[in-house]
């Protein structure tokens, strides 16, 4: 780690446990919508071709063949890098590292909506608002982990405080003792795209896959819906009618 960096907070995310539920996506959205990163604008949120601004996404997708295959979630924000290639390019240096803690944000007031950070992010981690006409980006709820009208406990990202599996940790992971740091050591934790050399913060717990048997009678279902149907049941013309038994 950098010897300028007090600390380094960073999230470390356990691919093996999350469900790709969205519910970091969602929570991100709505906190920092209200909170000092906002607003984040939405564009057609309900119509054909929906966009707008999101800190934090999750890309599923599906690995191996048919029918040992797995699905898999994983979700994507800025991450925080040591050497982060956003803050060099800046013009204006709208984007900076703090010192103190390692978080990467953006000054809005000098930004100039160039999009230099975001040709440099080798993460396509920036979002450009468009109502706003500035970059922007996952902050780790800055304005919410400093706050001291908060409980100590809750003095967390609300993408972390949001996830049912308990998918996300958040801490320094500079320090050895400190939940993020084991998890990394113990849990083989490692950096996206290391070969960048920008150093991420943030870092990933890998799938641990367990062997499973499956047997031929479990990839045919029961209840097949492609399944050729046979002759549809008719009503017997016996029973009585609604006019029958009813009076309108």
């Amino acid at each position: 780690m950098s010897d300028t960096i007090a600390k380094q907070l960073a999230l470390v995310i356990d691919l093996n446990t999350c469900v790709g539920c969205h519910a970091c996506v969602t929570s991100c959205k709505e906190w920092n919508t209200s909170g000092w990163a906002g607003s984040l604008s939405d564009t057609n949120p309900y119509g054909k071709d929906p966009s707008g601004v999101f800190f934090n996404r999750v890309q599923t997708y599906e690995a191996g063949t048919f029918p040992n295959t797995e699905t898999i979630h994983f979700p994507k924000s800025c991450l925080h890098c040591e050497e982060p290639p956003c803050v060099p390019v800046c013009p204006t240096g709208a984007s900076y590292k703090r010192a103190e803690d390692g978080i990467v944000l953006v000054d809005y007031d000098k930004c100039i909506g160039c999009k230099y950070c975001s040709w440099a992010c080798p993460y396509g981690a920036r979002e450009f608002d468009e109502e706003s006409g500035v970059m922007k980006k996952c902050t780790l709820c800055v304005d919410r982990i400093y706050d001291e009208s908060l409980p100590p406990d809750r003095r967390k990202p609300a993408c972390v405080l949001a996830c049912p599996a308990g998918a996300r940790l958040f801490g320094d992971v500079t320090d050895p003792d400190s939940d993020v740091s084991i998890a990394i050591r113990e849990e083989g934790g490692y950096q996206l795209m290391p070969e960048w050399g920008t150093r991420p913060g943030n870092q990933y717990l890998p799938r641990r896959k367990s062997k499973r048997v499956i047997h031929e009678d479990e990839l045919v279902r029961a209840d097949n819906p492609l399944k050729k149907e046979g002759p549809l049941p008719t009503a017997d013309q016996k029973t009585p009618s609604l006019d029958d038994v009813t009076s309108w």
